[in-house]
């Protein structure tokens, strides 16, 4: 019954929203409850129910684990990633170095 109650909860696009932070490597399960109020398991399931079971499977051998899903995991406390590589944007131009 909860199934139900949570696929009409949320709109077309917010499903398709929340299963591509799910696939997300540094999207958070915490970042994903924020802002849709739903559990890891609750995620879990609705990834269940909206993909095809391979592809569910894919998804789960993938972020089982991965400690990049799981803020307590995380070898970086706030901000985000960003390569050394990754140059810098000013005025909508790309700096030169």
């Amino acid at each position: 019954m909860e199934n139900s109650e949570n696929k009409s909860k949320f709109t077309d696009r917010e499903l398709d929203r929340i299963i591509e932070m799910a696939w997300e490597d540094r999207t958070t399960f915490d970042a994903i409850a924020f802002q849709f109020d739903l559990k890891e398991q609750e995620v879990i399931a609705l990834m269940r129910r909206e993909m095809k079971p391979s592809s569910f499977k894919m998804w789960r051998a993938r972020v089982q684990g991965r400690s990049t899903k799981h803020a307590a995991k995380r070898n970086f406390e706030k901000g985000t990633f960003k390569s050394t590589r990754q140059k810098q944007i000013t005025h909508n131009k790309i700096s030169k170095r």
